[in-house]
C-alpha cells in the first residue's frame, strides 16, 4: 500500500524541551538514550532487537515538556513490558547533576510503542 512504512519496529527517544538544552546537548542526550535502550534491548529482548536492527534500526525523536511527562511515559512502558532507559545527566555542562534529560524506549513493535508515545510531537 502506498505510504505504508516498511518498518515494523522502532525506537523512540523522548527529550525534555523544558530544560532549554542547546541542540548539541539534546543530540548528546538522545545518543545516550539510543545507545542505552539498544544495549538493554539486545540483552533482554534479543529477538525484537535483532528484527529492529535488520530492518534498518528506525528511530523517532519526540518531545516531552516536563520531568513528570517523562516519568509517566516510563511508567506506561513498564506496565507494557517495553524496554526503556531514563537518562540522567552528569552535570558537567548545561544542567545540574542528576537531571533527567531523556527517555529511550524500545526497540519494539511500532504499534506497542505508539501506545506509550503516540500522542507526542516530533522534536523540532
Amino acid at each position: 500500500m502506498a505510504g505504508e512504512s516498511p518498518f515494523q519496529y522502532k525506537m523512540c527517544i523522548v527529550l525534555r524541551t523544558d530544560l532549554g538544552m542547546s541542540t548539541g546537548k539534546m543530540i548528546a542526550q538522545a545518543s545516550h538514550a539510543a545507545v542505552g535502550a539498544s544495549e538493554l534491548a539486545k540483552k533482554e529482548k534479543q529477538k525484537g532487537w535483532r528484527q529492529w536492527r535488520d530492518e534498518g534500526a528506525k528511530k523517532v525523536a519526540l518531545e516531552a515538556e516536563s520531568l513528570e511527562e517523562i516519568e509517566a511515559l516510563a511508567e506506561k512502558a513498564e506496565e507494557l513490558d517495553i524496554v526503556h532507559v531514563i537518562i540522567q545527566d552528569a552535570g558537567h555542562t548545561e544542567v545540574p547533576p542528576g537531571t533527567v534529560t531523556a527517555l529511550g524506549l524500545g526497540p519494539d513493535r511500532s504499534e506497542r510503542l505508539d501506545e506509550v508515545t503516540g500522542s507526542l510531537p516530533l522534536i523540532k
